[in-house]
């Protein structure tokens, strides 16, 4: 067991294969079952002697003589729409940048389209890659048309050696596939561990502030995000990019998790083609686009992602369920906002779920998280129970309370203005909904969700098994 150094009043322990920390040694860590991971943290305040402080004091200079925010940011846009939305208008200089996501999901073919992009403007744009080989980089440039794109290939995953060529090259943007691969020979783990991350991270995020380079970092990550890599390093960058959307379907997704640039939330939308991704400038068209004829169960909700308002189809199916324990399964929703909004149901306005399975679904890949879709989420389950067509011009947005109050919610008239450009005239919303001067939409307020629940149960026509038939 390793002996404390003298002096030391308290001392820390860390994981070098998961990152728990504790307050003493012991020969497997709890957190993750590992033996012989655990070594001590020495700080430099820590140290046997007073030697290991530093001789003399940082430069420190007041605030008011910094005139950096005299001079506007300066951005290099690569022509992708939605990669620079997501990046808050541009790729910044010597910015650190990590883009996440789950292994094949099209993190390299953006990234290097994106290095194509960037060195068509004058920048000089390194792509390193420690997974494949220049050789097959090459590939899939081919495969992409972009053989002919002005980036420097480079293939290694020392990163003594990347530090050198970063040195010498000084390129202004700088690619690194992946930080899972990379290594330190200061580090004694193997590569892709918490130590192993977090030092290549640290490295070159240093390098990237000191130089004035931008350097993406690629990270793996799993659906439960929980893999050493881009969890361990989200707070030594500026930026983290999170990719979403399941292999299986043709969108992706690009979500701004944290800018120090830009807008947090933000998201871009691509589809994957044949010639790599390709961005998507109308997502509310595109996730409306297969929606078909209204039928039971569904509707349109009137969101906002980051600044950007996105209309998405709210699908909902309740059925008699065979099991003691009905189901209740969602995509693309929280499961517990469900869970409120079905006691919501039925509490307030007495309409019982008990006994039946419900299913909800985002269409399109799309993953929510504002409130602003409980009342869609609510009407979507009270057509899918009592079999009634809502009508498909209307679109539907308002948090619903515990209380059975519809509340307002942020951007209503982002919301309104994308809701008329697509053609939709009614919308239901939370009271004093203000209207926008020269939109030609409807507006039914309300009050409470029972009058909701009232209002569009009254009056409307039930599905015969005609209407069925004809829908599908």
């Amino acid at each position: 067991m390793p002996l404390a150094h003298e002096g030391m009043a308290n001392s820390n322990y860390s994981c070098s294969i998961c990152g728990n920390t504790t307050s003493k040694w012991s020969g497997r860590c709890e957190a993750c079952g590992e033996w012989n991971s655990i070594s001590e943290d020495i700080g430099l305040s820590q140290g046997p002697t007073k030697s290991s402080l530093g001789k003399s004091r940082g430069n420190y200079i007041p605030l008011g003589d910094l005139k950096s925010a005299d001079k506007p940011l300066e951005r290099t846009k690569c022509d992708l729409e939605e990669l620079d939305r997501v990046l808050g208008g541009g790729l910044v200089p010597a910015s650190a940048i990590l883009v996440g996501g789950d292994p094949g999901i099209g993190k390299s073919t953006l990234l290097l389209q994106a290095a194509a992009k960037f060195a068509a403007k004058g920048l000089k744009t390194l792509y390193l890659s420690g997974e494949e080989a220049t050789s097959q980089v090459k590939l899939r440039a081919k495969r992409l048309n972009l053989e002919e794109a002005q980036i420097q290939l480079g293939s290694d995953s020392n990163l003594r050696n990347i530090l050198t060529t970063l040195e010498k090259e000084r390129p202004k943007l700088a690619i690194i596939d992946s930080i899972q691969t990379i290594w330190s020979d200061k580090v004694d783990s193997a590569p892709g561990t918490v130590s192993q991350v977090r030092s290549a991270a640290h490295e070159l995020t240093t390098f990237a502030k000191r130089s004035g380079t931008s350097i993406v970092l690629v990270g793996h990550v799993t659906k439960e995000g929980q893999i050493a890599g881009p969890r361990v390093v989200e707070h030594m960058v500026d930026t983290v990019l999170y990719f979403e959307g399941e292999r299986g379907n043709q969108f992706r997704i690009l979500r701004s998790v944290k800018n120090r640039f830009g807008a947090a939330d933000e998201i871009g939308v691509f589809e994957m083609t044949g010639l790599g991704l390709q961005q998507v400038t109308n997502p509310s068209a595109l996730f409306l686009s297969s929606r078909g004829k209204p039928s039971a169960g569904s509707c349109v909700f009137a969101g906002i992602e980051g600044t950007r308002p996105l209309l998405v189809e709210i699908q909902a199916l309740v059925s008699p369920s065979p099991h003691s324990q009905p189901r209740r399964s969602v995509i693309g929703w929280d499961s517990s906002r469900l869970a409120m909004i079905l006691a919501v149901l039925e509490a307030r306005c007495e309409v019982q779920f008990s006994g039946l399975d419900v299913y909800l679904n985002v269409a399109g890949g799309l993953k929510i998280t504002e409130t602003a879709a409980d009342l869609a989420v609510a009407a979507a389950l009270i057509s899918a129970k009592e079999n009634i067509i809502i009508p498909e011009d209307f679109v539907f947005f308002g948090e619903v309370s515990l209380s059975g109050a519809i509340r307002s919610v942020a951007n209503m008239e982002n919301r309104l203005k994308e809701a008329e450009k697509l053609g939709f005239k009614k919308v239901a919303s939370p009271k004093n909904t203000k209207l926008v001067k020269g939109l030609n939409i409807e507006v039914f307020e309300n009050l409470d969700l029972l009058s909701f629940v009232n209002k569009i149960s009254d009056g409307k026509k039930k599905i015969t098994a005609e209407d069925h038939n004809s829908n599908v």
